[in-house]
């Protein structure tokens, strides 16, 4: 009789736990449509009536059919501009805020079309190299150095963005593929020749090379908007949470995560995407709830 109760309360047990891992792999199963959808909203034919408003993804507004402005562009070009406080990019500000207020990097896992890019080329080859956890701060090099002290800095000197030798847009990947590599094609079609200059082309090789042997190399080394939609992770309405109750060790969490972070540790980390492929093993579940909240406190570290 112990025994038959036993089983019976453990059959209890785990079925809300087979319940959310099964709802948690529906959805994501179907994180590929969804970028896609999205993909179609970042490259719709509305001509550049639209290029004034600033999009929340990586995606360079130089691509013939790119349809919103980039915002690391956007923020590069206004901290060119001296004194800086002339021209505060208002609009930029509140669409970056918002997005991180709600759902930190969750754009970059579900609604970037650079990120969907790298997760198309990541299929070629199946086993990645590892990258350290430090390489994940040089996004915020990029962020300071590239998109905001250089541009300022040489602003300052009365060089235009557009005229400095140095820049996010000119060593930007995006940039090279999207923009540089559709107008050189289109050259050689139409008799202008190759457009794309030496070092942009060595700029998209390594990028292509590295996502096939890297997971999201760009998304986890150099990307300054994941990185600073990122630091909203902690703070954002939807956010992950860690229940140790439902935690078996199975170790699924870790091993699902392409970006190398240990879910069970470090739960809404900056190095997350929020795939949420780490919500199959059942003990990562997704929340919304407001920051302070009793469900935003729910368990966020594994028990000892």
């Amino acid at each position: 009789m112990a025994m038959a109760s036993n089983k019976m309360s453990n059959s209890v047990d785990t079925a809300p736990r087979a319940q959310a891992v099964a709802s948690a792999k529906r959805i994501v199963k179907i994180r590929p449509w969804i970028q896609t959808a999205f993909l179609a909203v970042w490259l719709m034919p509305v001509g550049r009536w639209l290029h004034s408003v600033p999009a929340c993804v990586f995606h360079c507004y130089a691509c013939p059919l790119s349809a919103f402005a980039c915002p690391v562009g956007l923020m590069a070009n206004y901290a060119a501009v001296f004194p800086v406080w002339t021209t505060v990019p208002w609009l930029l500000i509140g669409v970056l805020l918002l997005v991180g207020a709600v759902g930190g990097s969750l754009v970059c896992g579900w609604a970037c079309p650079f990120g969907l890019l790298q997760d198309l080329l990541a299929r070629i080859r199946r086993q990645k190299m590892s990258l350290p956890v430090w390489a994940g701060h040089m996004r915020y090099v990029v962020l300071v150095g590239l998109v905001l002290f250089l541009p300022w800095y040489l602003g300052r000197q009365g060089i235009l963005y557009e005229e400095q030798s140095i820049s996010i847009c000119r060593l930007c990947p995006a940039g090279a593929l999207e923009s540089s590599l559709w107008y050189s094609i289109r050259g050689v079609l139409t008799g202008s020749g190759w457009l794309m200059s030496w070092y942009k082309g060595t700029i998209l090789v390594a990028f292509i090379v590295g996502a096939i042997l890297i997971h999201r190399p760009w998304c986890r080394t150099f990307c300054p908007l994941g990185g600073l939609l990122a630091l909203f992770n902690r703070v954002s309405l939807f956010h992950l949470r860690f229940d140790p109750a439902n935690c078996v060790k199975c170790n699924l969490c870790r091993s699902r995560c392409a970006m190398g972070v240990r879910v069970d540790e470090r739960v809404n980390a900056t190095g997350c995407i929020r795939c949420l492929e780490c919500t199959t093993c059942g003990a990562i579940q997704a929340a919304v709830a407001l920051p302070g909240s009793k469900a935003g406190k729910a368990q966020q570290q594994p028990a000892s």
